[in-house]
């Protein structure tokens, strides 16, 4: 309905009674699918005794054009109106009419289409009275009713018209709900067609040559190309016309081949995961888990992954187990020869590194970086992993470099003694690393230490050092784990790891140590009071309102510090040595306690 006919039918009150449908066996007519019916004419107006025959006409017809057409004839049927041009919303395109009326221009199509749904005046020369009149039904906007007039209309030819309108808008909605049904049924038997055409092409298939010799013909092609993962799930999902997949160890959707890929992938729970992996290894073939028909990707007893057939309507049969069966098999050789790839790359890989944290000759180590892809010559960082719950071995540096390509961190591994150390390309993200970390160890007990930047590979022991040393202040501070740069260290930047923290405590027994005693006995906080004092530069109301105290309270504590301490705050040397004392007894000596 348009905004101008909704406002038309409002300044004339209803009648009783409502427009006629057609007799038995007809389509009632529908006015409006919210249930309320447009007002009728005044029944002084002759022109609206044709409007029951033009609504049978209308909803007599199932074809949009023809719909329109009807509209456009009945125009100067209404009164002294002429219809000038219709539109047709094709696929969000207007479309004229092929039936144009005199004034039809391209000034008027250009500014039918400037409306955008909306009701608007249009100019055609000789006509003082002019609308371009919006068809919109439930579901959008149907198309457009240009009409003129030499004169005014008059209200009552206003509400007329309006009711034609109304009545062409409804008109055109059922025919568009009609085509629409047609054209779902149309699809439908479509591909109920396609579907059955494939079926007999199998059949086909299986009796002319067999089904098992079509698997091993697929499987014995894809090993000559030396297909992977794509070509395996592609070449199942021709064989069983099934959705097939491919999961790694860890539940990640590798390959999808066939219609209903969820996106995005579910994240599988890892201790879901292993149960399901024990069950169907115990099983030693194909198992069917709710939707789905599941072999392991097995070589050697290790699992490295599973290949799956989605078959919500267990459809699968012997054939289709033999075909999962025999491609499982070809992807777990195919799997393992990549694996064995990999693992040989990760050891040239971890030499490299080794070299690198050693010192070596910076041409070699440039042009052996590039074979992996790992640009030296930009700025690198050195990381220090440590996981005290997980050894630092082959497996831990595997993950620890899927950690760092999943968070953007271009690196190249090895393992030590108790850590694992990245040459990463570009700085890392502040906690990105440890935070994945934490999610495929489940358990947040790491520390990492970064290096400052290394602009070229001489360089890189120096860092490494730097990465050790950050990584040992992180484990001693209050909070041992968690990512600790070493740019952020400022004075233990100068301190080394090893045995200089019995220094370190000793220097602080000796600044603070009756300060410590005083509260452990009294359950004070003179040494945090302190701490917070030079925190805020020796400003009184900065730490009064840092501890929630009053500044008296704060000056009594200071005078009772300075009277346990023997130490006077006004002394710079004196002020120094508390301040690294207290600095010291926070971050590595883990502060109270």
């Amino acid at each position: 309905m348009t905004d101008w006919a909704r406002n038309e039918s409002r300044r004339c009150p209803d009648e009783e009674g409502s427009l006629p449908g057609g007799g038995p066996g007809r389509r009632p007519v529908v006015i409006s699918r919210r249930g309320s019916r447009p007002p009728l004419p005044t029944r002084a107006d002759p022109a609206s005794h044709g409007l029951p025959a033009v609504s049978r006409d209308l909803f007599d017809t199932w074809d949009e054009g023809e719909v329109l057409r009807l509209a456009m004839d009945q125009v100067s049927a209404v009164g002294p109106y002429r219809a000038e041009a219709g539109y047709l919303g094709v696929e969000g395109h207007l479309v004229p009419s092929p039936r144009i009326g005199p004034g039809h221009s391209s000034a008027v199509d250009r500014t039918v289409r400037e409306l955008t749904g909306r009701d608007g005046p249009v100019t055609v020369p000789g006509r003082s009275w002019g609308r371009a009149l919006a068809l919109r039904g439930p579901d959008g906007l149907h198309g457009y009713l240009v009409v003129t007039s030499r004169s005014r209309p008059t209200e009552a030819q206003h509400v007329v018209l309006a009711t034609l309108v109304r009545l062409t808008a409804a008109a055109l909605s059922g025919a568009v709900a009609h085509r629409r049904r047609r054209e779902d049924a149309l699809e439908l038997h479509r591909l109920r067609r396609e579907r059955a055409t494939l079926q007999r092409r199998l059949i086909s298939l299986v009796a002319e040559v067999g089904y098992q010799r079509a698997v091993h013909v697929a499987l014995a092609e894809i090993a000559a190309s030396g297909g992977g993962e794509e070509a395996v799930t592609s070449a199942l999902h021709e064989l069983t016309g099934l959705p097939v997949l491919v999961e790694d160890r860890f539940g990640r959707l590798r390959s999808w081949t066939g219609p209903g890929r969820p996106d995005p992938y579910p994240e599988p729970d890892p201790a879901r995961r292993e149960e399901m992996l024990q069950a169907v290894a115990r099983t030693g073939g194909p198992v069917r888990i709710k939707d789905r028909l599941i072999a392991l990707v097995r070589p050697h007893g290790e699992v490295l992954g599973l290949l799956a057939l989605v078959d919500p309507r267990d459809d699968a049969d012997e054939y289709t187990v033999f075909a999962l069966e025999h491609a499982a098999a070809y992807l777990a050789l195919a799997l393992s020869h990549l694996r064995h790839l990999a693992e040989l790359e990760l050891r040239l890989r971890r030499e490299l590194v080794d070299d690198l944290l050693a010192g070596t000759d910076q041409a070699s180590a440039y042009a052996r970086s590039e074979a992996f892809g790992h640009d030296l010559h930009r700025t690198q960082y050195v990381v220090v992993v440590q996981w005290p719950s997980r050894a630092a071995d082959d497996a831990f540096a595997r993950t620890v470099d899927r950690a760092a390509s999943a968070v953007g961190m271009p690196s190249l591994v090895t393992g030590r003694a108790d850590h694992v150390v990245l040459v990463a390309d570009g700085r890392p993200q502040d906690h990105a690393l440890y935070e994945t970390l934490a999610r495929e160890t489940g358990t947040p007990d790491g520390t990492i230490g970064v290096s400052a930047r290394c602009d070229t590979p001489d360089g890189i022991p120096g860092r490494y050092q730097e990465a050790l040393r950050a990584l040992e202040v992180g484990r001693r501070s209050r909070r041992r784990y968690g990512t600790t740069f070493f740019d952020d260290l400022g004075l233990y930047r100068i301190l080394g790891p090893g045995n200089e923290y019995r220094e370190l405590e000793a220097f602080v027994r000796e600044w603070l140590g009756q300060l410590i005693d005083y509260d452990g006995r009294h359950r004070t906080a003179l040494v945090e009071t302190l701490s917070r004092y030079f925190d805020c530069g020796g400003n009184y109301a900065d730490a009064a309102e840092s501890l929630a105290i009053h500044r008296s309270t704060l000056r009594y504590r200071l005078q009772r510090i300075r009277e346990l301490s023997d130490h006077d705050l006004t002394n710079v040397e004196d002020r120094l040595n508390l301040q690294v004392a207290t600095r010291v007894w926070k971050i590595m000596l883990g502060g109270p306690g």
